[in-house]
């Protein structure tokens, strides 16, 4: 919403409470009677898998999945993967780890896709039932050792992990998650000194990240925050751009 207002686009919120959905309307009703309504784009978050690429074969105006359940969160990818580039200068080569919820996380998905079409090298580090099925046919490297997952990354993205889950029973408490997969200070020190330090938000301080890392010189968490706003007028302008040639092609021919 904040790229759109800076981008100068009107912007129509629907939520999910207080729309016709709780009176039954199927999504794609929902978007139909939006494209009547004659916006140009809709961005979508919903909590089914492949909710926006549905919604985007079903009307004819641009759609932007803001995240899809498990599925995917692609603007999320985006943005972790530009902030590296800045402060890296690269993403061919880099040793990046992602720690914590890797089954339930649509982040996960995302930078695993992008970093490795890259040429990033990805490693994924979390309790064996957070580890989804077949997961190494994505091109990564899969441990259940958070010290072996910082040896030699360049970069740590670590994810929230998601307790308020009835199937979360990787780990009996959170304490128990934190002694064993949290990033700390300690553990930090056995990293790389210049390692790069990423939340996609919102953080669970002393969960599975301290506030002293949080916090800390090696982290990026808030540059990530302001870089999402850039990279997601990025994705606004470019898909409005799109939309706009091809309605000249259809003038023109």
């Amino acid at each position: 919403e904040v790229a759109a207002k800076r981008l100068s686009a009107d912007v129509i919120n629907i939520a999910v409470e207080s729309s016709s959905v709780k009176k039954g309307e199927t999504l794609n009703d929902t978007g139909r009677n939006i494209e009547a309504l004659k916006a140009d784009i809709i961005v979508v978050r919903h909590n089914c898998s492949g909710a926006a690429a549905m919604l985007g074969r079903n009307v004819d105006i641009s759609v932007i999945n803001a995240g899809d359940g498990w599925h995917e969160h692609p603007t999320q990818g985006l943005l972790d993967m530009f902030t590296l580039r800045k402060k890296l200068g690269k993403l061919e080569g880099l040793n990046v780890s992602i720690v914590g919820d890797i089954a339930h996380s649509r982040v996960a998905r995302s930078n695993i896709w992008g970093l490795t079409k890259f040429g990033a090298k990805v490693t994924v580090c979390a309790p064996k039932l957070l580890i989804p099925p077949e997961i190494d046919k994505m091109g990564v490297r899969v441990t259940n050792n958070i010290d072996e997952a910082l040896a030699e990354a360049d970069a740590i993205n670590v994810l929230r992990m998601q307790f308020e889950r009835d199937d979360m029973k990787a780990f009996p408490t959170q304490l128990e998650y934190f002694k064993n997969f949290g990033i700390t200070e300690d553990r930090l020190k056995k990293a790389k000194k210049d390692i790069i330090v990423m939340h996609p938000g919102p953080i669970n301080r002393g969960v599975e990240i301290s506030s002293q890392v949080a916090d800390g010189a090696n982290s990026v968490i808030l540059e990530q925050v302001t870089n999402g706003i850039a990279v997601r007028m990025a994705v606004l302008f470019w898909v409005s751009q799109a939309r706009d040639k091809d309605k000249k092609d259809e003038i023109t021919h």
